[in-house]
């Protein structure tokens, strides 16, 4: 019995050295993984030599959401005069149809439709913006809270204590 497309990537991408699956380590929030590099990463799903076709209608959907995504990506680092960029967005923009070939077809077009930005992307050589970092406020934890409460009730009751009664 084969795995489905969807839960055969989790059991691949979330796995630790030992061969169990655990989460894989996420770096600092500002770290973005390179666009291109994602997109060829599900290129490869859809377009690869040992890749399965998929199995079910929502593998079909989950693929095509996902190459979606990275043509929005794309589209946002490619130069506007691009060639495939305007063809690739209006590829994206159309629904997956019903059927299993023709669904399948559509998949297969529309990771060509990714590849071809993807080419793109490093033939021009066009890095992806940084994002700018922004100030972020300390998050206390909850016994940092508690403390300060504590530390400032003590002292108003030091206080109350010290005032001589009238």
């Amino acid at each position: 019995m084969r795995l489905s497309l969807v839960l055969q990537h989790r059991e691949t991408c979330h796995r630790d050295g030992r061969g169990t699956r655990g989460h894989l380590p996420m770096g600092p929030a500002d770290v973005q993984r390179d666009p291109a590099v994602a997109a060829a990463e599900t290129v490869a799903l859809v377009l690869g030599e040992e890749s399965p076709l998929p199995e079910s209608a929502g593998d079909v959907e989950v693929l095509a959401w996902r190459l979606r995504g990275h043509i929005s990506q794309l589209g946002v680092v490619v130069p506007p005069e691009a060639s495939g960029l305007r063809g690739a967005q209006q590829f994206a923009s159309a629904g997956v149809p019903d059927g299993y070939m023709p669904s399948r077809v559509h998949l297969v077009k529309l990771a060509e439709a990714t590849q071809a930005l993807v080419a793109t992307v490093q033939a021009h050589g066009v890095a992806p913006a940084r994002p700018t970092r922004r100030w972020r406020w300390w998050k206390p934890r909850i016994n940092v809270l508690r403390g300060s409460v504590f530390a400032v009730a003590f002292a108003c009751l030091v206080l109350a204590a010290s005032v001589p009664r009238a």
